[in-house]
């Protein structure tokens, strides 16, 4: 667990040697390079719930469609005072596993009173598999469909939480769930059956793979094009209709990786009336969620656009957390 926010920027670091190996290897090795799943171990070493004394947790795994297994872990709300008719689908981002999220969802579940399922992708972790577009988001569906049908979290107020690649995983699954022409007055969920999908949380999220490239590998801007992992998240934000459920956009200005402008972006292309935006000044790409007010600003969310609730301060515990909390 040692420098963990350190070696989740590594696989962006590297720009000048990609260029230099040149497009072959954009082509071939991208997989690679955007998933870097193995990095420090991560196949191996994935922290557990109680390194963290969470005690409601458990370890499970998921088949898919197509054939793999993948790992998640489930907390439930500890504190009965505090529960929230709220679960939290969380989709992290490219580097390190779910265990290493863990610090931020014990803030969800035992400060926020909320369920947290948490996914880890195929390839990554304890899961089967390697990383690929079309295999993450059979991964997302999975992992939605799984909460959907959970005798307990079937019941809540789904929320679907990406941070990074993972914001680009929660647009293209909120896409895939809503129809783009949807006659007024009637649920904007194609599954009636299916408990809807009540609100999206995206963090430090880019517009595409390659837009993202000429940020982050400068001397690689003009082999971008070879890039097939594209997760085009500027195109298919724009398909979710304006009646579809509230978002809520948290950009740290000071993000060294996905540039800032990049999420405004996002920002101004959704077009679903009830969006929120936040801001957090000295935030950097994986140190946004530590910076102050940042899981206030969630809580403030929640309750007013996904519970329609007015705020109770008196009902969180403490939510402000460390950069030593959530990394060390």
């Amino acid at each position: 667990m040692n420098n963990i926010l350190s070696y989740l920027r590594i696989p962006f670091l590297a720009s000048s040697g990609l260029a230099a190996l040149g497009s072959s290897l954009l082509y071939f090795r991208q997989n690679d390079i955007i998933y870097p799943a193995s990095l420090l171990n991560s196949r191996i070493e994935v922290p557990k719930p109680e390194d963290f004394r969470l005690k409601e947790a458990e370890s499970l795994y998921i088949p898919t469609p197509d054939g793999e297994t993948l790992h998640a872990y489930y907390l439930r709300p500890s504190n009965a005072s505090l529960r929230k008719n709220i679960t939290i689908l969380t989709f992290h981002g490219n580097a390190g596993n779910v265990g290493h999220r863990l610090p931020i969802a014990k803030v969800l579940s035992e400060s926020l009173g909320c369920h947290v399922f948490m996914l880890e992708y195929r390839g990554y972790g304890l899961s089967s598999g390697s990383p690929d577009e079309a295999g993450l988001t059979i991964d997302g569906q999975t992992a939605l469909d799984y909460v959907r049908t959970h005798n307990e979290m079937r019941h809540t107020k789904i929320v679907v939480y990406g941070q990074s690649l993972g914001g680009a995983v929660t647009i293209k699954l909120v896409a895939n769930n809503f129809s783009q022409t949807m006659n007024k007055g009637t649920s904007n969920d194609e599954k009636p059956s299916m408990a809807p999908i009540a609100g999206i949380i995206l963090e430090n999220t880019f517009l595409s793979i390659r837009k993202l490239i000429p940020s982050i590998m400068p001397p690689a801007r003009f082999i971008s094009v070879l890039c097939h992992q594209k997760w085009n998240s500027d195109e298919t934000i724009q398909t979710v209709p304006a009646n579809g459920p509230p978002i809520l956009f948290l950009s740290g200005l000071k993000d060294e990786i996905v540039p800032p402008t990049m999420m405004r972006t996002l920002y101004d292309l959704c077009r679903i009336k009830r969006k929120t935006w936040r801001t957090f000044e000295n935030g950097d790409h994986n140190s946004t969620v530590a910076e102050p007010g940042y899981f206030e600003a969630m809580w403030e969310w929640l309750l007013k656009e996904v519970l329609n609730e007015e705020e109770d301060n008196t009902n969180t515990q403490r939510t402000d957390v460390a950069k030593e909390e959530l990394w060390a």
